[in-house]
């Protein structure tokens, strides 16, 4: 899909997280779409990593989990968007431009989805 885009090259794929921290200094691509699950490490621990090296790194984390807890972990770690495998092609590669022109994207259904959760903290009772 991505090689069919005019405006798109891809120029890697990495197979686990190790490498695709070694490929990302390499090739320091403009985007990065980073699986979740990894086979080495969760896709956002590979995140961290890249981050930590290069703060500037734009990473949209790509899934198949809308789990809200994985959501929160990767937007707090940088990511710039969260999408879910399932979605059409079209707002992937949408979502891409919108992540290259410096903007953050979150889905409507993940967003309804994690502003549910967000005051779920417990409680805090002083007697």
């Amino acid at each position: 899909m991505i090689r069919n885009q005019p405006d798109m090259n891809l120029v890697g794929e990495a197979s686990n997280g190790q490498e695709a921290i070694q490929m990302f200094r390499e090739l320091r691509p403009d985007i990065t779409l980073m699986d979740l699950r990894l086979t080495d490490m969760s896709g956002i621990d590979a995140m961290i990593a890249i981050r930590a090296e290069f703060p500037e790194a734009r990473i949209i984390m790509l899934t198949t989990f809308e789990g809200d807890v994985e959501v929160q972990r990767a937007l707090q770690a940088g990511a710039r968007s969260y999408l879910l495998k399932s979605m059409p092609p079209k707002d992937l590669t949408e979502t891409i431009r919108q992540v290259h022109a410096g903007k953050k994207h979150i889905p409507p259904q993940i967003a309804s989805h994690l502003a549910e959760h967000l005051g779920d903290e417990a409680l805090s009772i002083f007697l």
